[in-house]
């Protein structure tokens, strides 16, 4: 049996362990971090297509239990006022979408992936590779181990040291100009209707929050900022960003900034990235998966279902075809367009501040037309997005 060398355990990483294992193919998770790296407070939305990626797999289950529904989004402008309410997008015969924490879902995949017998090997990051005389691949770890497969999978996210390896002229990520915060509070002075996000247009970002069937509000903020290094986010404290969102919305009329300074320290910050296109995805022995290829902003709220379409995209490609050069660019040929057009969905998705009361006026006229629209049914997006789905059966040519 094939045994492949993942590199990265986060969200692409054990998915495609997994679909690799069901098409005949062993694998081992390596993951740099010494445990899981989870991010506190931060959460995400999976829709239709990502969960039906995950069933394709058998690995749905253990994800819906520590998730909750999401049915329905309602969007207010800086005023406070409603600009309309829609289902959140996915075909009507479609799974529905799932909102939970991140590590949540890290976790879940983590703990399925070691069920079913997956090797999950921690502290594990890599310096190096190597093609070995009979066609086997080496990687070379930090810690001064390695490990020896037939073929590389570098799912290690968007600063993968893999993409690197693979093409050193590769581009790096693309700082879009925005932070987003996340945070979660058991305040109740703001809850959302179940099953439902709300969405607010402010006069300087964007917020948006959820409550779930135990009370946690979790929401996130997409604001304007410049790029912070890694010492300055490692330096910055919960109060800090909190601060950061407060005054952020202080001038407007939703709850966004009570939110904010209702939520003690489970506050994480993050740069935001993408990388609109990767020009080399692959060799006769490394291919890439989820943000190492193609990573999206996470203004689609995508991110997670392209990593786990990926993996389950790559094993049927390696189950079907008969040397991973074939299997690769089968696998890109499938995957390439789609990912690429969701980055570019995701980027126009972020927009600009409305700094004016005309624009602003503008900007909400907008988005109610774009609901009432959206709530007969004359938008496509849904279709080519959160319709998309894998047959698991069907054969790879």
């Amino acid at each position: 049996m094939a045994h492949a060398l993942i590199i990265g355990g986060g969200i692409a990483g054990p998915v495609t362990a997994m679909a690799l294992r069901r098409a005949g193919i062993d694998a081992t998770v390596h993951e740099a971090y010494p445990s899981g790296a989870d991010d506190a407070g931060a959460f995400l939305i999976l829709f239709a297509n990502g969960l039906s990626a995950l069933a394709a797999i058998d690995a749905d289950r253990p994800v819906r239990a520590c998730s909750f529904p999401s049915e329905a989004v309602e969007f207010l402008g800086d005023t406070g006022a409603a600009l309309g309410s829609r289902p959140i997008a996915g075909p009507a015969d479609g799974p529905t979408p799932r909102t939970l924490p991140r590590a949540a879902l890290h976790r879940a995949l983590r703990e399925e992936a070691v069920r079913r017998g997956i090797p999950v090997v921690h502290g594990k990051r890599l310096v190096d590779t190597a093609v070995g005389s009979h066609g086997t691949v080496t990687a070379f770890f930090a810690d001064g181990t390695r490990a020896e497969g037939d073929l590389i999978v570098g799912a290690d996210g968007i600063h993968s040291r893999t993409r690197a390896l693979l093409d050193p002229a590769a581009p790096g990520p693309r700082h879009t100009g925005q932070l987003t915060v996340s945070g979660r509070t058991r305040d109740t002075g703001h809850r959302v209707p179940p099953g439902t996000y709300r969405m607010m247009y402010g006069r300087r970002g964007f917020f948006g929050c959820t409550t779930g069937p135990d009370g946690t509000t979790y929401w996130f903020a997409n604001v304007p900022g410049a790029e912070l290094s890694a010492a300055e986010l490692a330096a910055r404290t919960p109060a800090r960003w909190r601060r950061h969102v407060v005054e952020a919305f202080a001038d407007d009329g939703t709850p966004a900034a009570a939110l904010a300074a209702a939520t003690g320290d489970d506050i994480v910050g993050l740069n935001v990235y993408d990388i609109p296109s990767v020009p080399v995805w692959h060799d006769r022995h490394t291919v890439l998966v989820g943000d190492a290829a193609h990573a999206t902003a996470p203004n689609a709220a995508q991110g997670a279902s392209m990593a786990i379409e990926d993996g389950v995209v790559l094993a049927r490609c390696l189950r079907d075809l008969p040397d991973t050069g074939r299997a690769f660019a089968a696998y890109e040929r499938l995957r390439r367009e789609r990912v690429e057009r969701v980055v570019a969905l995701s980027a126009a998705m972020a927009g600009r501040v409305a700094r004016t009361a005309e624009e602003r006026r503008e900007r909400d006229a907008g988005v109610a037309l774009g609901m009432a629209r959206d709530t007969a049914g004359t938008a496509g997006t849904a279709d080519w997005l959160a319709g998309y789905r894998i047959d698991w059966d069907a054969r790879v040519h």
